[in-house]
């Protein structure tokens, strides 16, 4: 054998042993990594990480909650257009290759070998959708390796249409963007099939740096990327010339669209979120739930804009307070630069931030958030109450302007705040909350954890426990001044709002009327112990409620939430209800998750849970019909304005007119307002000119269409004549009589004992005055 045949054979028999232990080597290798690698069946099921989703009762959304913004569709419902616009610049191949593109594969091997570095390429949808689920975005050749194994996995196992729709609902295009419904949505504010090629190619250039070439940050960028795009279509024949020229002359329009909110109430939907979290951890805000309120939107939107305007009417009654904020036109002469300036303010509901250009004789000019240059005629300065308009506003003021009767108009944000709540008092189902002014402004939600004084809006339940004890409606206690001690303020000498003195006066005249003097008696009289254990019955709590006569006149702590429920006992006929305001919750797929069922007040009803009986029918009645009084004959005449007499209620005006409230109601509908300063300053108002005109706003709205409906008379009660001044039984022929209802089992006894059967009860205390 000659020596150069010697070594050519030796030589290959090398080779082939090499390649047997490379192959051996590469198989051990493909073996242990492909042991180690994740499973494939989640793909199969795979949950997508969704935002929590917060709706009204009617299906109007009111609040997302989640870091990724994502709305996954299916293949056949995105546009054509778009896959291929993705496919032309991803993965061209994507329906050839078997999860991995070798010829993409030495692209980038090839760029290795010249520039010694590691760059974007050879990755297919496969292995993109390998990655986005599997592995991390650190680059290493390891994470290639295992990227690529996946792939050949994946394509295994699962359809290319599976895997593809699978990529279009997982990719991400920036601003929290996963997916392209979500991206349509943010950056044109459109559903997928609204998206013209030109907005679709802008899209589909994101995934490679969504950062970099984002159409909000950069539109020269994206647009150059968009192009690009566009010509990747051209040159795979999936548009012709003509559509091609169309595209690329579109103008870059795109600009942050954040989640389109049907109904604002960013109190409850907080609310929500915090129950969420608090049942499913940090899953509530990834698995897609769909959280379903109580909330109607019609009536959201009622009590939302009857506080602002009542709020703002108040506010505007107290005067100007000037103390602008001001930028220095000076410095900011280019118009550009005083928008951007103005755009760094935020909205306040309706009202928008403006910047003052120029003043003239009778009007000011201002500059406003989308650029206009708008006029504020003297008609909307004019409220000020400043002679001139240089005494109002001076260039470079920035200011809060509202629209009203065609004109912009000059306003402040009120320093005051508000809450109001109303809910379903046969099941506790709250139909509308609104916690203050501007929950961005401030998020405490007043509703639900202010607790504050409530005034004589407290009274009906005082006067509640004297009746449940045996007084009547005709009882007479006498409205004289008194001297009292108090624990907690030393020597008290209460007077009534009107600091007026009415002598001997009917129960029934002294709640109608809200006379101080006669509750605070009449507390003494049925005694504190048993008034407190009582009035818990509502749903108050003991340490809530002060154990002194002040209890009277409503010096307890409490929250509108609480005194609504309070008052929904008695427009129920009785029953204590629990307040709720999630209806039911799916998960990503409808699925239903959970469902309210909450207790109903009703004595004889199919319901699979009835509410507890708290007070008598009878007891629920004699105090709406007195509560109907006080808006017909009372303190809140005002709200005769609705026309109606189905409704009742109370005022409520605490010490110093500190806090103001209305709390009233009909069977269906339950409603407070509550108007103060968080810091416990005087209003210097009372609760028939701030609290009642917000109640009356919104039940204009509420109440529309709907018919009367008055309490039914419980067979327990009777109705008898009696003198109104003395309170004793008479005729009804005497032309001083008056129609009173009473409890059967606590009729007077005989004429001229106002007291009834009151006085015959053991437990009645003697009065100290």
């Amino acid at each position: 054998m000659s020596r150069k045949s010697f070594f050519w054979r030796t030589g290959v028999w090398s080779l082939m042993n090499l390649a047997i232990i490379g192959f051996i080597f590469a198989a051990v290798v493909y073996i242990y990594l492909s042991s180690n690698l994740p499973s494939i069946d989640s793909l199969k099921n795979i949950q997508l990480q969704i935002p929590l989703q917060i709706y009204t009762s009617d299906n109007k959304l009111i609040g997302v909650f989640g870091d990724m913004r994502r709305n996954p569709v299916t293949l056949e419902q995105i546009p054509k257009p778009l896959v291929q616009a993705l496919l032309a610049t991803e993965d061209q191949r994507f329906f050839e290759h078997s999860g991995v593109d070798i010829f993409g594969l030495g692209r980038a091997g090839l760029q290795l070998l010249r520039t010694g570095t590691k760059a974007e390429g050879g990755s297919t949808i496969t292995m993109q959708v390998a990655r986005n689920f599997f592995l991390s975005r650190k680059k290493t050749y390891m994470r290639k390796i295992n990227e690529i194994l996946l792939a050949f996995k994946i394509e295994r196992y699962m359809s290319k249409s599976k895997i593809l729709e699978l990529y279009l609902n997982a990719v991400y295009f920036g601003y929290h963007a996963y997916g392209v419904s979500a991206a349509a949505e943010v950056y044109y504010g459109k559903k997928l099939q609204d998206l013209t090629l030109g907005e679709m190619a802008t899209i589909a250039g994101l995934p490679q740096a969504p950062s970099r070439l984002n159409p909000i940050n950069d539109p020269a960028a994206a647009k150059e990327r968009r192009n690009h795009v566009l010509s990747r279509m051209l040159a795979a024949d999936f548009i012709n010339k003509a559509q091609y020229e169309k595209a690329i002359h579109e103008p870059m329009t795109a600009t942050y669209h954040g989640h389109k909110i049907a109904v604002n109430a960013p109190y409850v939907a907080e609310m929500v979120r915090e129950a969420m979290v608090q049942q499913f951890g940090d899953d509530a805000y990834t698995k897609g739930y769909k959280v379903y309120t109580t909330i109607d939107s019609n009536l959201q939107v009622a009590a939302s804009q009857s506080l602002h305007k009542n709020l703002l009417a108040y506010d505007q009654r107290h005067g100007f307070r000037g103390n602008f904020k001001s930028l220095d036109l000076s410095k900011l002469r280019q118009a550009s630069e005083r928008l951007k300036a103005l755009k760094q303010i935020p909205t306040i509901n309706d009202l928008r931030p403006a910047l003052i250009l120029s003043i003239r004789d009778r009007a000011a000019v201002a500059l406003i958030q989308n650029g206009e240059v708008v006029t504020i005629p003297w008609e909307g300065l004019a409220w000020t109450g400043r002679r001139t308009v240089k005494d109002i506003v001076r260039p470079g003021n920035i200011v809060w302007l509202d629209q009203k009767n065609n004109h912009w108009q000059l306003v402040q944000i009120p320093e005051a705040e508000a809450g109001f709540i109303a809910l379903n008092p046969k099941n506790g189902a709250i139909k509308a909350l609104v916690g203050g002014f501007n929950f961005y402004k401030s998020s405490f939600n007043r509703v639900t954890q202010a607790e504050r004084q409530p005034g004589s809006s407290f009274k009906p339940f005082i006067y509640a426990a004297g009746l449940e004890k045996g007084y009547t409606l005709a009882t007479i206690i006498n409205d004289a001044p008194i001297v009292l001690e108090d624990p907690s303020i030393g020597e008290w000498r209460p007077q009534n709002y009107t600091h007026e003195f009415y002598g001997p006066t009917r129960i029934h005249i002294g709640l109608m009327k809200s006379r101080n003097l006669v509750s605070i008696r009449l507390l003494d009289l049925v005694g504190i112990p048993y008034t407190v254990k009582f009035i818990e019955r509502f749903g108050f709590k003991s340490e809530q409620i002060p154990k002194t006569l002040s209890l009277a006149l409503g010096t307890a702590s409490v929250t509108p939430l609480q005194l609504t429920v309070a008052y929904a006992t008695f427009a129920n006929g009785g029953f204590k209800i629990d307040p709720y305001i999630i209806e039911k919750i799916t998960d990503s797929s409808d699925k239903l998750i959970a469902q309210s069922n909450p207790p109903v007040a009703c004595d004889a009803c199919d319901a699979p849970q009835k509410a507890k009986r708290v007070i008598s029918a009878e007891l629920a009645y004699m105090i709406t019909m007195v509560l109907k009084d006080v808006i017909q004959h009372g303190t809140a005449t005002p709200a005769k304005v609705l026309g109606r007499s189905d409704i009742a209620g109370k005022t409520g005006t605490t010490n110093d007119q500190v806090d103001a409230w209305f709390a009233g109601f009909n069977n269906n509908i339950v409603a407070t307002a509550w108007l103060g300063f968080d810091l416990n300053k005087s209003l210097h108002e009372y609760s028939v000119t701030t609290a009642l005109p917000m109640w009356i706003d919104f039940m204009r709205v509420a109440l529309a269409g709907q018919p009367e409906e008055s309490m039914s008379m419980p067979e327990g009660i009777v109705t008898m004549s009696i003198d109104s001044e003395t309170g004793a039984l008479t005729s009804a022929d005497d032309p001083d009589a008056v129609s009173e209802i009473f409890m059967k089992e606590h009729l007077p006894t005989e004429q001229g004992d106002s007291m009834g059967s009151a006085s015959s009860d053991d437990d009645i205390e003697q009065p100290l005055f």
